[in-house]
């Protein structure tokens, strides 16, 4: 497998990952509610890391984008 085959799994994978959790954070605030506590605080469950979890995978989608076009973010 090329390493430009490498970075596209890895891009589709991270997508679908994302997706997965927006998809789980949209059912958990249905059921339960949700105040900026919950979502900025919360130790426990779903919303434990969620953003911090959900804010690496978003760099990283990011910056396995630039490396497929051969670009920097820090441009």
């Amino acid at each position: 497998m090329s390493d430009k085959q490498a970075l596209l799994d890895e891009k589709s994978k991270l997508i679908a990952d994302m997706l997965e959790m927006q998809k789980q954070f949209i059912d958990y605030e249905h059921e339960n509610g949700m105040g900026g506590k919950d979502y900025y605080y919360s130790q426990e469950g779903l919303l434990k890391d969620y953003r911090e979890k959900y804010n690496d995978m978003a760099v990283r989608l990011v910056d396995v984008s630039h490396e497929l076009v051969g670009s920097s973010r820090w441009m």
